[in-house]
């Protein structure tokens, strides 16, 4: 069940700002955050990357360093608003990412930060499979999201967390197996890091 605390992060954006800023000092701060899932990944300026679920633009304004050709896509009207006027170098397109509006093998890179944890079981499912299709043969899926912490340090803060912000689904991710379920819709070579005691896990995976 969700709380106040998440209605208000989602109503305030500054709020918004200081949860996922004091979040990131589990891996040294928000500007190294937001690289994460860029590890090893090479962004030219003429990829076609996808920002999947960019909400307000954290991810997307360290995508348009690298690409000058960046598509933001979120189902939130608020949340493109507010990218739009974050990082007006980026295109927007307001759709579900269970059903984007792209043709299929139109981009190079698809990048998701913390949003599949949002999504129930069957959206999820669905997602990946609309992620496959829309990237080129040899295009990387990377993101970056909760996992079950192996540290048990970690498990008392990320339980706090999910509980006061998150919500159900959340919780069934940390029993989720994404790189069998990428690897179940067709991707290739699914690399997994765990990072901040285990409790945030980077993918890459290869179609």
């Amino acid at each position: 069940m969700a709380t106040i605390f998440r209605d208000w992060s989602y109503r305030y954006q500054w709020l918004y700002d200081a949860i996922s800023r004091l979040a990131a000092l589990s891996v040294g701060g928000e500007a190294r955050f937001r690289q994460l899932a860029l590890h090893r990944l090479t962004i030219e300026s003429d990829t076609k990357v996808l920002d999947l679920c960019c909400g307000s633009g954290q991810a997307t304004q360290v995508l348009v360093k690298y690409s000058q050709n960046v598509t933001g896509l979120d189902a939130s009207p608020l949340s493109l608003k507010r990218a739009r006027q974050n990082v007006p170098q980026a295109q927007y397109v307001e759709a579900f990412a269970e059903k984007m509006p792209f043709a299929d093998n139109q981009f190079d890179v698809v990048h998701t930060s913390v949003a599949l944890h949002e999504m129930q079981s069957g959206q999820l499912r669905q997602i990946i499979k609309e992620v496959y299709r829309v990237l080129k043969p040899g295009g990387v899926f990377t993101l970056v999201d909760f996992h079950n912490p192996t540290n048990p340090l970690f498990v008392p803060g990320l339980s706090l967390f999910l509980l006061l912000f998150e919500t159900e689904t959340a919780w069934q991710l940390l029993k989720t197996d994404l790189p069998e379920l990428l690897t179940q819709t067709g991707f290739r070579e699914c690399d997994r890091t765990l990072t901040a005691g285990g409790s945030l896990q980077l993918i890459k995976a290869i179609k």
